[in-house]
């Protein structure tokens, strides 16, 4: 069975939009044209209905805009996290279909068992538990049928939804933010990529003894069909009662599944979600779903480091160097002003050595973000707005999920020391050299990834 980005594929799913999506689009245009302001609340809701019956990457990439902090105006946000992230799932007949083109049509021998029925789904893909001939309980993740074509529609509506918001409001540019999404949700289609991403999370975090990383497979899995080690755990909300003791170790392993490898190896997971992790017995966090993960060039993470070294001495020199590692170009003053209220909030908790309580940081949970996210928002469109650099979007968006994390645990830690851990002896040069040869290591090549 041969599946491609087809122009059939993505005209039918292009008509599953177009009415309603035509519609928004034609409202928003007649308003600028007559020269008023319309009711963004209205086109909010008009969205989110739109695009509510889409199980898909649509939806996946709704969601995701909806965590990237001025990606899109909050009526916009408020509607679109009501979107469900759990597809239905497919059945039986589709399932053998799959693995009989991907593994042949003696596929269910090469298994002990095989469930029929899937055990998670999500926008892409859902996943199958069975057990391999040696004994060890595996994940199938199946893709769902056409998904080339489907992504590639669904981005197209993207630009849509994108024109919309910059029809209202000239604040933020979303169009690397768009390109970014682009790409990672391209590279997320392919399941051989992602199973090299989780032997280079097995490499990185190798020595952390708090953080577990699934096997992949490599006879049982193919581009579409990713095999891997099951690793059992509870969702981390069912602890979030827990002894404060308990929280913080999980709190703690939490930032180094994260901040480890981007530190180490210029590599973050970019999908802070809390399908993507779950937690064992001894509050080791078992690390999931290694589809959108971003390389970034090794200055970058020097460039992180800058900016909160810049925060804590007031220093604007290395402020300014550090928004230029990162990609911004061009910015007064007053830009880089505006930027570093938002700089300063993330990095808050990081800029005293005392155990803080997250909650002290923030009092209001994600409400609180959004409140500062709204005050950049505006501050930054008085002067003419900016265009966040690409690597900046899902840094960015793993900040704040985690600080979501943090927030549900309750988490009360000594920040400071936790990330000095991490920067005290970072080196770029030698982050470069680890990068490399990791990354070649699991047949990743740094210059296919704008890396190195």
């Amino acid at each position: 069975m041969t599946e491609s980005n087809s122009l059939g594929g993505r005209f039918r799913r292009y008509a599953r939009v177009s009415t309603a999506m035509g519609g928004i689009a034609a409202r928003a245009a007649g308003e600028k044209y007559l020269g008023f302001k319309g009711d963004r609340a209205r086109m909010a809701s008009d969205l989110r209905e739109a695009l509510g019956g889409l199980k898909g990457p649509l939806m996946k990439v709704a969601q995701i805009m909806s965590t990237i902090p001025d990606a899109l105006p909050p009526e916009f946000t408020a509607e679109l996290t009501q979107l469900q992230a759990d597809a239905p799932r497919m059945g039986w007949p589709f399932v053998k279909r799959r693995m009989t083109a991907e593994l042949g049509p003696n596929w269910l021998g090469r298994f002990a068992s095989f469930d029929h029925d899937a055990v998670a789904a999500a926008s892409l893909g859902q996943v199958h538990r069975a057990i391999h001939p040696d004994g060890r309980a595996l994940a199938c993740k199946l893709q769902y049928p056409d998904m080339d074509s489907t992504v590639e529609a669904d981005l197209s509506q993207l630009k849509i939804i994108i024109g919309l918001y910059r029809r209202y409001d000239g604040a933020i540019d979303p169009t690397e933010i768009h390109a970014e999404i682009t790409e990672r949700l391209r590279e997320e289609l392919d399941y051989a990529r992602e199973a090299r991403n989780m032997r280079l999370y097995r490499h990185m975090l190798r020595d952390e003894a708090g953080v577990h990383v699934p096997e992949p497979i490599a006879d049982l899995s193919t581009k579409r069909l990713l095999t891997m080690t099951w690793l059992q755990g509870e969702r981390l909300l069912t602890f979030v009662n827990h002894s404060p003791e308990e929280r913080n170790h999980l709190a703690y392993n939490m930032f180094r599944a994260w901040y480890v490898p981007f530190y180490d190896y210029g590599v973050i997971h970019g999908d802070p979600h809390l399908g993507n992790y779950t937690v064992r017995e001894d509050f080791s966090v078992n690390l999931l779903d290694f589809g959108t993960i971003r390389v970034f060039r090794p200055v970058f993470v020097q460039g992180v480091i800058d900016l909160y070294i810049a925060l804590r001495d007031n220093d604007q020199e290395r402020a300014v160097h550090a928004y230029d590692c990162w990609g911004f170009r061009d910015l007064s003053k007053d830009t880089i002003a505006v930027l570093n209220q938002w700089a300063k909030f993330i990095y808050g908790p990081l800029l005293e050595d005392r155990v803080r309580n997250i909650q002290e940081d923030l009092p209001m949970g994600g409400n609180q973000g959004r409140q500062v996210a709204e005050k950049v928002h505006q501050d930054l469109k008085a002067i003419g707005g900016v265009t966040p650099p690409r690597e900046f979007v899902l840094m960015d968006r793993a900040a704040i999920g985690l600080g979501s994390v943090f927030w549900h645990l309750k988490a009360e830690i000594n920040w400071f020391q936790m990330f000095h851990e991490l920067i005290d002896n970072f080196d770029v040069d030698a982050l470069a050299r680890r990068q490399t040869e990791a990354l070649t290591g699991v047949g990743l090549v740094p210059s296919d990834l704008g890396v190195g």
